[in-house]
């Protein structure tokens, strides 16, 4: 492939999966976290651009996945470092003035639904995530999360019902739960 060609499928490539990777990014972080992963996921995008898929997405997704681990690993070596710091040489006191805490979008459902989604185990959120927020079908779920399709649908379905669960709990009407992939059951 030449330099141009290159160019060029990077180019389309970008044009394909930046805007929805950044959406999965921003929904699992902070804005400038999110924006820092972008620019490594196309990092590695350019670097392996000759072992991305035709279904490229599924497949930036994980790389996004793992740029997102390995940043908030890094994060996490930070904070520790900061706490040895801090432990030799204490700051000043000071009052957190931004101590109020928002929901989502500012509703009071999208507070619940945060709320069941953080009552369900991760791997569970996780997939929810991906096929609501992500927009993602059973199949591009099974490659992002590197499992066989069935597997993907059989927990997305089971996610589903486990978040009604959790909906019902909170009070939250299980007609918000929409299922347009899945069992019979999952459409109740």
């Amino acid at each position: 492939m030449t330099d141009t060609e290159r160019e060029k499928r990077m180019r389309n490539l970008v044009v394909l999966v930046a805007d929805p990777v950044r959406r999965y990014l921003y929904r699992r972080t902070d804005a400038a976290t999110a924006d820092d992963v972008i620019g490594d996921t196309l990092l590695v995008c350019w670097r392996r651009l000759d072992e991305v898929p035709d279904d490229a997405l599924p497949w930036a997704i994980v790389v996004a996945r793992q740029c997102l681990s390995n940043a908030r690993r890094a994060e996490r070596r930070r904070t520790r470092l900061i706490g040895r710091i801090i432990a030799i040489d204490p700051p000043p006191v000071a009052a957190d003035e931004n101590a109020a805490a928002s929901t989502v979008d500012g509703t009071a459902e999208a507070a619940r639904v945060t709320t069941a989604l953080a009552g369900l185990r991760r791997n569970d959120a996780e997939i929810l995530r991906l096929w609501a927020w992500d927009e993602l079908k059973s199949p591009q779920i099974a490659v992002v999360l590197g499992i066989s399709a069935n597997a993907a649908a059989i927990r997305l379905h089971r996610a589903k019902v486990r978040l009604k669960q959790e909906l019902l709990k909170s009070g939250i009407p299980t007609g918000h739960v929409t299922h347009d992939e899945g069992s019979e059951d999952a459409r109740r």
